[in-house]
């Protein structure tokens, strides 16, 4: 490995530790139309995501509460931030490249995922895949519904 990609597998583990740490966009969403409970039974993480939409069906708001190791609060962090305000197909193209990077590290576009790029090196440990994933499904089980109340699992037979 040269030094170069060295420093930079450092510094995405330095982005991921930080979101970890102080997540953006943790907290209680009071007027959540949709409210979505995620969780990892094989290591414990949780995640309880809360969204409101604006007129068109997009992102107006979203925000998380839960607990989990790094990588599951991190991927839940970055992704608050990625989809606040983004349009519902944005969301949804946003869902399918984010998968494509932590199940294939494949990535057409790395503009559109930006500082999600971070957590390309999952796909090298198959267990945090769905640590990582953990808070997009929750986001993909909320755009399904427009109001209520709902439950993802990483055990479910789609989860990637």
């Amino acid at each position: 490995m040269s030094p170069e990609l060295g420093d930079l597998e450092e510094l995405y583990q330095e982005v991921i530790l930080d979101h970890s740490r102080r997540p953006r966009n943790f907290g209680e969403l009071a007027d959540a139309a949709v409210r979505v409970h995620g969780d990892n039974p094989a290591c414990g993480d949780e995640i309880h995501l809360a969204v409101k939409f604006n007129g068109d069906g997009g992102l107006q708001e979203i925000k998380f509460t839960g607990h989990g190791c790094a990588i599951s609060q991190a991927s839940a962090s970055l992704m608050t931030t990625k989809l606040k305000g983004k349009s519902r197909d944005e969301v949804e193209e946003m869902l399918r490249a984010f998968h494509d990077l932590v199940t294939s590290g494949n990535n057409d576009s790395p503009k559109k995922l930006g500082d999600l790029l971070v957590m390309r090196g999952v796909r090298k440990f198959p267990q945090r895949v769905k640590c990582a994933m953990l808070p997009w499904r929750a986001v993909e089980q909320a755009l399904r519904q427009s109001e209520g109340e709902s439950t993802v699992s990483t055990e479910e037979p789609e989860f990637a």
